[in-house]
Order: C-alpha cells, then sequence, then structure tokens
C-alpha cells in the first residue's frame, strides 16, 4: 500500500491521539495545556496557533471520535463516523509546499483549530484506508495488557502488536519460557 508523507504523518498523529486515551485507571496522556503543546510538537503539526484550554477539550472530543472509527465494525459505521468528523471540521482541501516537502495537500481550513486540523487531516488520512479497502488495518494491539491502536502497514497485513520490540517481545519471551518450563517438567 503506497502512502505519500502527508498521510502517514497524519495517521501517526492519530494512533497516538488515540493512544494518550487513559486506560483503566491510568492517567490522561493529554492531561493539560502543556501535555497538548507537546503533543503538537512531537508530531510537527503546522498552523497551530495559541492552545488554551478550550483546545484541550476539543481535541480530546476528536480522540473519543478516532477511537469510534478504530473500534467500528464495519467501513460502512467507519464511513459515517469519518464522513461527520470530516464534514464538522470545516474541511477546505488546498495545496501547500511548506517546511522543505513538496506539493501535497492539507484538509483543514486557514485558521482552524488545533481540533479540527486533526479531524480533518486524520479525518481524510483514515478515509484513504476506507476507500482503498483497508480498514482492517485500523487494529489494536494484541498483547493482553496493552490494547494500543496502530494502522498496520505490513505488506501482508500480519502485524498483531502495536511494537514487536515491547509487546511482541515479550509475549514471545514469555511463550518460550512457558515451553521451556513444560519441557523440563515433561
Amino acid at each position: 500500500m503506497l502512502i505519500n508523507h502527508d498521510t502517514r504523518c497524519a495517521l501517526d498523529a492519530v494512533v497516538a491521539l488515540v493512544n494518550t486515551t487513559p486506560e483503566g485507571e491510568g492517567p490522561d496522556d493529554l492531561a493539560d495545556v502543556a501535555t497538548l503543546r507537546r503533543f503538537v510538537a512531537q508530531h510537527a503539526i503546522s498552523d497551530v496557533g495559541t492552545l488554551e484550554e478550550r483546545d484541550l477539550v476539543a481535541v480530546r472530543a476528536v480522540r473519543a471520535r478516532f477511537a469510534e472509527v478504530f473500534a467500528a465494525a464495519d467501513s460502512r459505521r467507519a464511513a459515517e463516523l469519518l464522513n461527520a468528523m470530516v464534514a464538522a471540521a470545516g474541511t477546505t482541501p488546498r495545496l501547500t509546499d511548506h517546511d522543505g516537502y513538496d506539493w501535497h495537500v492539507h484538509y483543514f481550513a486557514p485558521g482552524a483549530s488545533l481540533a479540527e486540523h486533526l479531524a480533518a487531516d486524520g479525518g481524510m488520512a483514515l478515509a484513504f484506508l476506507v476507500v482503498a479497502g483497508e480498514r482492517e488495518r485500523l487494529r489494536r494491539c494484541e498483547a493482553p495488557d496493552c490494547g494500543h491502536a496502530f494502522v498496520d502497514l505490513s505488506r501482508n497485513r500480519s502485524r498483531r502488536y502495536c511494537d514487536s520490540r515491547t509487546c511482541g517481545n515479550r509475549l514471545h519471551v514469555a511463550a518460550y519460557r512457558a515451553r521451556r518450563r513444560e519441557a523440563a517438567a515433561g
């Protein structure tokens, strides 16, 4: 699956945003405006003005809608969610070539809030997956104690864990040790 740089950045931001959701009793990784600013900086989100508490509230609402897309039972439901999100963001596609990148499309309107920016660009990136018949690439980690969101961009759609070096490796090592214990006991 061919994904351009801008779409990949938008998908990465969506996944990172969804993964800021508190798990169980855990803390919210978007606890305050300062953590929201760090999120914007980490993901090099452009055209963001001064961030305030209302931006934090709005971004958390967008995060919840993105999580619904990952949980959608089928492509029709994902499309309904994405259509509503992108329409509410006031999408205005425009060509741009900022920050040393070649021409690409931004979907957020000039002067859009951070939440509208994320909903428009991230919503369109997810929409491209639905249009391409690739919605099943939107996954949750299969590690029992994780559940983080990720986009499986592997060629054969076989990725099962959010990060093979942590979740995947930990489960493989545990399975190996269990087999060794079983062999030693047998």
